[in-house]
């Protein structure tokens, strides 16, 4: 049987000072053609050297507020990542309450 591999790709244009201007990406597979995006969180796991790579990028225009609804929504999203594959209900648990404060703190939720 053959490998299928899928692509995804991240477009960042930079202004002159090499802070992004525009983020767009795309995914075939999943029906996404150069969507444009504000803010973006990649994050990858470096077996070998047991450690969390990251590439966290938003524009120089991405409003404070989304900024915020980004942050809560990325980590509730952590969250349910984190319980399907763990299925431990205790931390998760602990994090969905985490998501729920960190809401409150910052007035999310009405």
């Amino acid at each position: 049987m053959a490998n299928i591999t899928s692509e995804i790709k991240l477009n960042v244009e930079l202004d002159e000072n090499r802070v992004p201007e525009k983020l767009h990406w795309t995914a075939k597979d999943g029906g996404v053609q150069n969507a444009e995006a504000k803010a973006m969180m990649l994050s990858v796991w470096d077996s070998k050297a047991q450690e969390s790579l990251r590439i966290d990028l938003w524009t120089k225009d991405m409003p404070v507020d989304e900024m915020k609804v980004f942050f809560h929504q990325t980590l509730v999203a952590m969250s349910n990542t984190f319980h399907r594959a763990t299925q431990d209900e205790k931390m998760s648990a602990t994090m969905k309450d985490f998501c729920d404060y960190f809401a409150e703190k910052l007035e999310l939720k009405k």
